[in-house]
């Protein structure tokens, strides 16, 4: 897939001097992740609208093929073992929150980044120093069949300057953009909405 960033407290220059190699290692997922690979996994995947379950579950499993830890506590002790206070995937020094859901937990899935990232009340049980937020871009959102409500990554850049003051720790935004062989289409299919593929014309 291709994708674009926005950098914020200058995450993308600190993952490109100081961690080089993780950077990369996520560049590489994420580019790795052909049309094909998604056409064959959207049949098999619960969301059968748009394409976000295939995409989380191919950068899943690629990820913790590479030793990422999925669905990484942030605190230690009783009370934060819920999903609340977890992040989607963790190598420290870095931590991916994946935000495919409504635009209303846009600010939250920026939060849990910055809450790994910064010495707590709470006994942590990761210490990362960089976030990185995985979004779909406007121009995914509306090939794709994802729904209007989710927050999409240009709507995400809006949130980092009411919220600089809030999100102290250097993130990275990721947009992944739509694929170029093909787009989804929303049909009806027994009374329920579906999402249908359907090739690009060359």
């Amino acid at each position: 897939m291709e994708f674009v960033s926005h950098t914020h407290r200058n995450g993308k220059e600190l993952l490109e001097t100081q961690y080089p190699e993780i950077w990369e290692e996520l560049k590489e997922v994420l580019k790795n992740i052909t049309d094909e690979d998604l056409i064959k996994r959207f049949p098999e995947s619960k969301n059968k609208m748009s394409l976000s379950a295939a995409i989380n579950n191919l950068i899943k499993e690629r990820l913790v093929e590479k030793g990422w830890l999925k669905e990484a506590p942030i605190f230690q002790g009783e009370g934060y073992e819920e999903g609340t206070w977890r992040l989607d995937f963790a190598k420290e020094p870095i931590s991916i929150e994946v935000s495919f859901n409504h635009g209303e937990a846009l600010a939250w899935n920026l939060t849990k980044p910055t809450l790994a990232s910064e010495v707590n009340n709470v006994k942590k049980a990761i210490q990362t120093k960089i976030g990185i937020v995985i979004l779909v871009t406007k121009e995914m959102k509306s090939a794709c069949a994802f729904d209007g409500a989710v927050g999409e990554y240009e709507k995400c850049i809006r949130y980092l300057t009411p919220m600089h003051t809030l999100l102290t720790a250097p993130m990275v935004l990721i947009g992944l953009k739509a694929p170029k062989t093909f787009r989804m289409k929303k049909i009806k299919e027994n009374g329920s909405n579906k999402g249908v593929i359907e090739m690009i014309q060359k």
